[in-house]
């Protein structure tokens, strides 16, 4: 998970795992956390809207935080623990926006998605608008995306359209859109991560 700082989203999400395992609702897993070191560079592709740039100043890091995940990382995690090959990747806002951003362009990287409220407002909305042209080459056989918005209006615009085009999408995609109108920005992932981690593991339980 990025935004897996022990000051981040780290604990409250390894406390949801533990009870979800212990209730038998959920297989055992291993949580990774990856502490953010420069949080919008990390978890953004490349703009130069002047819009992003104000909350953002230097985006466009996502390729490489996708490859020290592949290349570093992963390997790192094989090595010193009891992995299955089973991968999951969760995140919130510029993490949810990371994540849909892996799904739609590096699926292979992972077998489950969960995203909440993810900042697709980010480079004019570009994930959402060239979601056919950036999805056409993938194989989405067996990979499964769970994922919520909030009632945040440059949010929910684009989750929820979004949502229309993951429809229209080729293959065995398996997917989950929660419209969640009574929830804030700062409020959806604690409200969902029980419900999205339950479904997201629901094959494997």
């Amino acid at each position: 998970m990025p935004d897996g700082g022990i000051k981040e989203d780290f604990p409250h999400i390894a406390n949801t795992l533990d009870t979800l395992i212990k209730q038998n609702k959920i297989p055992n897993v291993i949580l990774v956390g990856i502490e953010n070191t420069e949080r919008g560079r990390d978890l953004t592709g490349p703009s130069n809207i002047e819009y992003d740039l104000k909350f953002i100043q230097n985006p466009g890091g996502a390729d490489n935080f996708r490859k020290f995940i592949k290349s570093e990382l992963f390997p790192v995690i094989d090595r010193k623990y009891r992995t299955s090959n089973k991968k999951v990747i969760i995140g919130e806002s510029l993490a949810g926006l990371f994540v849909i951003e892996t799904f739609i362009l590096e699926p292979n990287m992972f077998d489950y998605f969960i995203a909440m409220d993810p900042s697709l407002w980010f480079n004019e909305n570009y994930l959402v608008k060239n979601y056919e042209n950036l999805t056409k080459e993938n194989n989405y056989e067996n990979k499964r995306l769970w994922y919520a918005g909030s009632s945040v209006t440059d949010i929910s615009t684009f989750t929820k359209r979004l949502n229309l085009k993951l429809k229209n999408t080729k293959g065995e995609l398996i997917w989950k859109y929660e419209d969640e109108p009574n929830e804030k920005h700062n409020t959806i992932f604690r409200a969902t991560k029980d419900k999205a981690l339950t479904w997201i593991f629901s094959e494997n339980k």
